[in-house]
């Protein structure tokens, strides 16, 4: 076994580890490697920080291999029986549809395929379209990925970077994780770190002849990294905005010009509109300036309006908003003053928040109407075009209408009314959320601030639905309960996202919401249980996406609230985050130590006091995690006693509700301590009680974890 064992392999295989995913199987992989780490070094081992530092360590690990065949063929069995699925390229669902309006743009497409066809030469094949909203720089870039499909047949991977509103942004990691999800990539497989994210990514593409379209992106850094490092690769970045500085053929998408505009205004409008429309057409085609949009609006008119009417009112005092001279602003102006009263005020007071995606209800609370009327006045704005439709039955404003219409929100509901819209909107974002995070989570008591017990949600998978459907949103309504400094809103809002943290790994999503709601605690609510809940959920997205030192910070934070609180029960849950962060850093001694703190905060919890009905379950977790520090730092047998008293509370010990999905973990990790301890039939037999278990449907990674373990089982034996 000892060939097998070389320095490249270990390094290849530490190299997949720190770069590894970031799902609960995938950190259970971590963990192992780190317990055989120290028990072959014969001391603690901190976790590589850096790349490099897994090439160090496999040199490190090798002569101790060649002086012991025991742990050689440990080494051997790992690497042997971790060749589970790995992420393949998917074509996925490919791009939205492009319109069937296009027009002319022969120039740019040109270039598109000159860029995509062209002999590489050792250059990265990258384009970026850019130029001012509604120029139509996304419709070209959708045209071309469905007109040259045949450059791509390994497919086609959209991202929309859109739904960042209120001018946040995408962070990098951010955009490089959502096109792995498109590229077919679970969420279990999904690495925490940027780094590991590129490295994943370029390996998906190697040789690929695929496009990666990248829509709506506002900064360099976000598509730095996705410039390809293989010459079958196309990226393709599309800016409603400013030329950026990136390594690409960057492309401005002009204006049409007027004989194009007018072969627009003929496909959208026919001919014979256009025709009767002559004696307006030159004020019509100087209005839109060439762009596309306005020209869209434009067409549309044509066919509704009796020649020589420009325009008609709805009655709004519409007149004292400024129009200027930008066409989608100007187009914007027209399609609103078409609009029913009562739809033009819902489409002002809800475009004040600036929405990533609205609905009937989000629309009804903004405009204080019924549910059924604010659904058909939705409608009727799409129609004529003031809203756009999303695939799924939500709407979305464009950028320049959305200006438009605050501009006429200020102007003739004035600032009272447009605060009271918000912050009917907001509430009604919050009241959803909590409810829906109280029926993801019924048995947590940190989904606790639902407003009744009336949940409209049915079960567990319909507030997790709800939740998931909501989540940008909600990262927005956190921002913008800050700008109109309502405290108390931002921070139950932040506390709502904690399921789809936990069940969904929405790290990335939650995170700028989180740090928004930990500098208000801090700054309106300190030393308090909200502070504490806050900080502690902000700790445990830190830690997910491997920010260490700021996840510790978040940690400590979160004890000194719940301490100076008086609330036992957070503070020991937060203890023990602290010792899952060093858990997770193959720190064992330290883990162990805060496992061992968190108990003792538990037990000073008394009959009658808050948490008295979680203590059992609470105590069954602390010794869990006791268990699985103190495997890391050798003590079997000890950790072997902490798991079996953690496996027999969730089998339904001590009178306990059975939890066959906590007794699957506990098992899981008792049959590792057993497999380090050379009881390879106690393992077995450990292994075959946790997969009756769990439900395929719900845990493949932990059934597959379980495979690997049995095969390095039997690989020892």
């Amino acid at each position: 076994m000892l060939e097998i064992v070389t320095v490249s392999a270990l390094t290849a295989f530490l190299t997949a580890v720190g770069n590894g995913a970031a799902g609960e199987f995938g950190r259970q992989l971590h963990l192992s490697t780190g317990a055989l780490v120290r028990r072959t070094l014969g001391r603690e081992t901190p976790l590589p920080a850096a790349p490099q530092g897994w090439q160090e360590l496999a040199h490190q690990l090798h002569p101790a291999l060649l002086r012991n065949a025991e742990h050689a063929h440990a080494w051997a069995s790992l690497l042997n029986t971790q060749g589970g699925p790995v992420p393949v390229l998917r074509p996925g669902p490919g791009l939205p549809p492009a319109t069937r309006h296009f027009t002319d743009r022969d120039d740019v497409l040109k270039r598109l395929r000159r860029e995509a066809t062209r002999a590489a030469a050792g250059q990265p094949r990258a384009a970026l379209l850019y130029g001012p909203p509604g120029i139509g720089t996304s419709a070209v870039a959708l045209y071309f990925g469905a007109d040259q499909g045949a450059l791509f047949p390994d497919g086609r991977f959209y991202v929309d970077l859109r739904d960042a509103a209120g001018g946040s942004g995408v962070e990098p990691a951010t955009v490089v994780g959502r096109l792995l999800r498109t590229m077919g990539v679970e969420a279990e497989q999904l690495p925490p770190t940027e780094a590991g994210r590129v490295q994943l990514y370029r390996s998906l593409t190697a040789g690929r002849r695929a496009l990666v379209l990248v829509d709506h992106v506002t900064t360099a850094a976000q598509i730095r990294h996705l410039v390809p490092a293989t010459p079958e690769l196309l990226l393709l970045a599309v800016s409603s905005g400013p030329d950026l500085m990136v390594e690409a053929e960057r492309i401005a998408v002009p204006p049409l010009r007027e004989r194009d505009a007018v072969k627009m205004l003929r496909k959208v409008a026919g001919p014979e509109a256009v025709a009767q429309a002559k004696p307006r057409l030159p004020g019509v085609l100087a209005s839109c300036a060439g762009n596309p949009f306005a020209l869209k609006i434009a067409a549309m008119r044509l066919l509704t309006e009796e020649s020589g009417v420009a325009g008609g009112s709805n009655g709004t005092g519409d007149e004292g908003v400024p129009t200027g001279s930008d066409p989608v602003w100007a187009t914007a102006h027209h399609a609103y003053r078409r609009l029913r009263p009562e739809t033009a005020r819902l489409c002002r007071l809800t475009a004040l928040g600036d929405w990533p995606a609205i609905d009937a209800a989000l629309a009804a609370r903004a405009a204080g109407v019924e549910l059924a009327e604010a659904g058909a006045m939705l409608a009727e704005a799409a129609e004529e075009q003031v809203l756009d439709a999303s695939y799924d039955g939500r709407f979305r404003f464009r950028p320049g209408v959305r200006g438009y219409l605050e501009q006429a929100a200020g102007a003739q509901d004035g600032p009272a009314r447009c605060s009271a819209a918000v912050a009917r909107t907001l509430d009604g974002l919050r009241v959803r959320a909590l409810y829906a995070a109280r029926a993801a989570l019924p048995q947590s008591w940190r989904t606790d601030l639902a407003p009744g017990d009336e949940n409209p949600y049915a079960d567990e998978a319909a507030g997790l639905a709800a939740l998931r459907a909501e989540a940008a949103n909600l990262v927005r309504a956190v921002r913008l309960a800050d700008e109109y400094q309502q405290v108390e809103t931002a921070c139950e809002l932040a506390r709502a996202l904690w399921p789809v943290q936990l069940k969904l790994g929405y790290w990335d999503e939650a995170l700028p919401a989180l740090r928004i709601a930990a500098r208000l605690v801090d700054a309106y609510r300190p030393e308090t249980r909200m502070a504490g809940a806050l900080h502690f959920q902000l700790a445990h997205c830190l830690g997910a996406l491997e920010r260490w030192e700021e996840a510790d910070r978040a940690a400590s934070a979160a004890v000194a609230s719940e301490r100076a609180a008086g609330h036992l029960l957070g503070e020991a849950s937060c203890v023990e985050m602290q010792g899952l962060l060093r858990l997770n850093r193959w720190s064992y001694e330290a883990a162990y130590e805060h496992f061992v703190r968190a108990e003792r905060v538990y037990r000073r919890i008394g009959p009658g006091q808050e948490g008295a009905g979680d203590l059992g379950r609470a105590l069954a977790l602390a010794a869990r995690h006791q268990g699985r520090a103190l495997r890391g730092m050798g003590r079997l047998e000890e950790s072997r006693v902490r798991l079996e008293r953690a496996r027999d509370f969730f089998a339904g010990g001590s009178g306990a509700e059975r939890e066959p999905y906590n007794e699957a973990r506990a098992l899981t990790d008792l049959a590792e301590t057993l497999l380090d301890g050379g009881d390879t039939a106690a393992a077995l037999a450990a292994i075959a009680q946790a997969e009756p278990l769990l439900t395929p449907q719900r845990t493949t990674p932990h059934l597959r974890y379980l495979d690997q373990l049995r095969r390095r089982c039997q690989a020892v034996a």
